[in-house]
């Protein structure tokens, strides 16, 4: 008796402790992303009681009709691409060069991931500044032509613009992630490889890389995320300027919805792309998690 009462005791704890979490999770994810799907159905100003339904015309009009909405998912995937490959080559190389023994280590770390930490709206508003007022000032002391350049008046630099300061403001995230699988590759490893003839080079690419497949895994499937959702660096930015060219799809989903006034369609849109980053995201951990070397 004494063990039946004890665990049906921890049965409703966990339900109890559980409880608030579901609520929550319900209340924030799950109802909203319910009450999306149906108006996505619907074409409603977010203002009029009734929506008024219209089946799948939202989504036949976004793919049939709407270039706006298919530039916004081709700038999102060029930015994606970008984002994923110059963050993870440039945080595997810094954080290589950051596990040595050099004086001062510790503070270059710091100074790499602060920019993580910060706002990514208030990072856009300094880059910004340091677009339009600083590389004049830099000009007018050193001449240097690409200072002079119009990096978020122009459409193809802005794109440049907005990737390079969305992979500055985040590479101290990745950074971290491979050094703490550096320091976790076991020496005995190392040390069997430098004893079979390996040498720096071949130890780096032969025995550490395979071992950081975790990391990798984890650091490209972090990345893709951050990518595919990218919203605040461009709207404190270029808000989606020059011309359209630097609309994202989170961004134009937000425009449509909230500027526009169409919440019907924004739905639809919002719908379209959660089925985007589903298939990509799964895609690519299964392909990641296939290469992964176990010890």
């Amino acid at each position: 008796m004494g063990k039946s009462k004890k665990g049906q005791k921890e049965k409703l704890e966990n339900v109890l402790y559980t409880l608030p979490a579901i609520v929550f999770v319900t209340m924030m994810m799950y109802i909203p992303f319910v009450m999306s799907g149906y108006y996505s159905l619907t074409e409603w100003n977010g203002i009029s009681k009734t929506p008024k339904f219209v089946g799948f015309a939202n989504f036949i009009d976004l793919v049939t009709g709407d270039k706006s909405y298919l530039t916004s998912l081709w700038f999102t995937m060029k930015y994606t691409i970008f984002f994923v490959i110059v963050s993870n080559i440039l945080a595997l190389a810094l954080a290589v060069v950051l596990t040595k023994k050099f004086k001062g280590v510790n503070v270059y770390r710091g100074m790499f991931f602060i920019p993580y930490i910060m706002s990514m709206t208030i990072v856009g508003f300094i880059w910004k500044f340091i677009f339009t007022q600083g590389f004049s000032k830099l000009f007018e002391t050193t001449n240097w032509g690409f200072l002079n350049l119009s990096w978020l008046g122009d459409p193809k630099l802005a794109f440049w613009a907005v990737s390079f300061v969305g992979v500055w403001q985040s590479l101290g995230f990745y950074i971290v992630l491979y050094i703490a699988g550096l320091q976790a590759v076991p020496n005995d490893v190392l040390e069997a490889a430098v004893v079979d003839g390996c040498n720096g080079r071949q130890k780096f690419f032969k025995v550490t890389l395979p071992l950081l497949g975790p990391s990798f895994t984890t650091c490209i499937f972090m990345s893709l995320t951050n990518g595919l959702k990218v919203f605040d660096i461009i709207l404190a930015l270029t808000k989606g300027g020059p011309g359209g060219s630097t609309y994202s799809a989170t961004l134009q989903i937000y425009k449509v919805a909230f500027t526009d006034n169409n919440y019907g369609k924004g739905s639809a849109e919002a719908i379209i792309y959660f089925l985007v980053v589903l298939v990509i995201t799964q895609l690519v951990l299964k392909g990641m998690s296939r290469k992964e070397v176990d010890l």
